[in-house]
């Protein structure tokens, strides 16, 4: 069960007033209920780091990070991760450099595709944690993710419920074989409303080589 202290609770409402008017001009989100900004951004994006020991200091990638779910969320139920919120839309981070301003929380914004920047040898195999709720399929998701992991690190699937465990781990055990990883373990859960989620989680166990990951046409052409 996912709470927050009331502090915690003051940030969430100043993320869905914030949120919600600047919503307005730029497409962060399809919820614009509060109750459902509450559990389906909120409550889904916190769940992770009650379901896994994720040690102070850890340092976060969030590829794909959209409006900041998980990493705002995770920057404000643990302040001592080192976040990185990577999105491949300027608008989005140019609002997730507002929020961060509004809230007065320390993270850092990437503008950029992950493909390009996990190449560069500042970002490469540089992370102890890749997380991203993307709806990319897992094999596409593990080549965006895993080579920014380190080797003994962790990328974080979450998966909403269409995602089908056994399909989708058995069509990347190809792909996270070239790529250095191997599922560690898959924990479902439960939202409040009782909505059905999925958290694979993958250990880096050795280095993603040179040649990955691929240009995103082939990565969506011609999965692993």
């Amino acid at each position: 069960m996912i709470n927050f202290t009331n502090e915690q609770e003051i940030l969430l409402e100043k993320i869905t007033d914030f949120m919600l008017d600047y919503n307005q001009k730029v497409n962060l989100t399809a919820i614009k209920e509060p109750a459902q900004v509450r559990e389906k951004h909120f409550i889904d994006s916190a769940f992770p780091l009650d379901l896994i020991n994720v040690p102070c200091g850890t340092k976060i990638i969030d590829v794909g990070t959209g409006a900041g779910f998980p990493g705002v969320v995770w920057k404000i139920f643990r302040p001592d991760l080192d976040i990185t919120l990577l999105d491949s839309l300027r608008k989005r981070v140019d609002y997730l450099k507002l929020l961060r301003e509004y809230l007065s929380l320390s993270f850092e914004t990437i503008h950029g595709r992950s493909e390009e920047l996990s190449i560069n040898p500042t970002f490469r195999e540089k992370y102890d944690v890749a997380v991203s709720r993307a709806v990319a399929k897992l094999p596409a998701l593990c080549e965006f993710c895993l080579p920014f992991v380190k080797v003994g690190g962790l990328m974080l699937a979450m998966k909403g419920k269409s995602h089908s465990q056994d399909s989708d781990d058995e069509n990347a055990s190809t792909a996270l074989e070239l790529l250095g990883g191997e599922t560690e373990e898959i924990k479902s859960y439960k939202l409040p409303s009782g909505d059905q989620r999925t958290l694979i989680v993958i250990r880096k166990t050795k280095s993603t080589p040179v040649k990955f990951p691929r240009q995103r046409i082939n990565i969506g052409k011609n999965p692993l």
